[in-house]
């Protein structure tokens, strides 16, 4: 007895996790996020964290600026 559907398999061919497109973001700083036009949840609670006094800060990833690289 052989397997059936043996063909269907090896038709089907995925691609390579390094042929992939990955998302690149810019960070942003506190400055950035309160001018923001379209506020996101992420850049707001970033923002309120950096109103606090000696709050220190690298910046946060902005979903406005990604690009696929």
């Amino acid at each position: 007895m052989s397997k059936g559907g043996s063909k269907a398999k090896a038709a089907k061919k995925k691609t390579p996790a390094s042929d992939r497109r990955q998302v690149q973001m810019k960070l942003v700083l506190s400055d950035t996020c309160a001018v923001c036009k379209t506020p996101c949840s992420r850049g707001q609670q970033y923002l309120a964290r950096m109103r606090q006094p000696g709050a220190l800060g690298k910046g946060v990833p902005c979903v406005l600026t990604r690009t696929y690289g």
